[in-house]
């Protein structure tokens, strides 16, 4: 019998997360680990006591038909990522690894092209996270060294 390796596993409790997900469009599940001890986890739906999407029966940013990947602000999330971050003191994150796994909510396939948008990455840097390990397929992942994200620094403006 073969065992599973440690980043799938991690993985697939992140995927597990994700199935709290309240997003119509995108479900996403994260997790902290340090020390080979998970520190906390999240998944992406409104702020605690405000109507989630699935409760509504709409998304707002789907119902204006603005693309995956814009206008986050629209959107009644708080990313799986900034909830994991948010649930962790910085003395848990600092060092870390964020597993992250995405769904299509439609479909239920996995997001091979998954990814943290700006914003989350901002959050990622901030905490202290070393790295992130994102789902591609159920065996296959990507890892992201979080130093890369802060020398490509996608927050200024293109080069001429």
């Amino acid at each position: 019998m073969s065992r599973i390796d440690k980043e799938n596993y991690y993985l697939d409790i992140a995927q597990t997360v994700l199935e709290r997900s309240t997003c119509l469009r995108r479900c996403y599940g994260a997790i902290i680990v340090k020390n080979d001890e998970i520190v906390a986890t999240g998944y992406n739906g409104a702020p605690r006591g405000r109507k989630n999407c699935v409760d509504l029966g709409f998304c707002t940013r789907e119902e204006m038909g603005i693309p995956s990947g814009e206008r986050y602000e629209l959107c009644r999330s708080v990313h799986a990522e900034a909830n994991a971050i948010l649930s962790a003191a910085r003395s848990e994150t600092l060092g870390s690894v964020l597993y992250l796994v995405g769904r299509d909510a439609k479909t239920g396939e996995l997001l091979p092209e998954a990814t943290s948008c700006s914003m989350c990455r901002r959050h990622i840097i901030n905490a202290g996270i070393e790295r992130v390990v994102i789902r591609r397929t159920p065996t296959d992942y990507t890892v992201v060294h979080v130093e890369d994200w802060i020398r490509e620094d996608d927050s200024l403006p293109e080069q001429r």
